[in-house]
């Protein structure tokens, strides 16, 4: 996204648009993270700020979900189920089974990918 912000800003504006773009896209994220994490201690021994978090939680949670399918669902309705289903379970199993880091298994994932045979109907 940083990146994204940074080419428009150097397209439209050249350097100047560009730093201003990378700036104007990070610092207000910084600064809620900054805040964010110094507030979590106090956060903990609150109730109603645990509650909070563990809802924002499960909202992420979902929101990974529908992405993933908004994502895969065209492929899976196109014909390559078994595949989409092999792939993301080996995967999954992977990650959280076996702890393997995340960017392995999505290299390994395209690679299984690119040379998984895809039959079409």
């Amino acid at each position: 996204m940083l990146a994204f912000c940074t080419g428009v800003g150097w397209l439209l504006r050249g350097l100047p648009g560009a730093l201003v773009a990378l700036l104007a896209a990070s610092i207000p994220c910084t600064l809620i993270v900054v805040v964010v994490t110094a507030l979590f201690r106090e956060w903990q021994a609150n109730a109603v700020a645990q509650a909070a978090i563990h809802g924002a939680v499960a909202a992420a949670v979902a929101i990974t979900a529908k992405t993933s399918w908004t994502i895969a669902g065209p492929i899976y309705r196109g014909g390559a189920r078994w595949r989409v289903l092999l792939i993301g379970a080996a995967a999954f199993g992977l990650y959280v089974g076996l702890g393997v880091p995340a960017i392995y298994v999505l290299l390994g994932a395209a690679l299984v990918g690119a040379f998984l045979p895809v039959r079409t109907k």
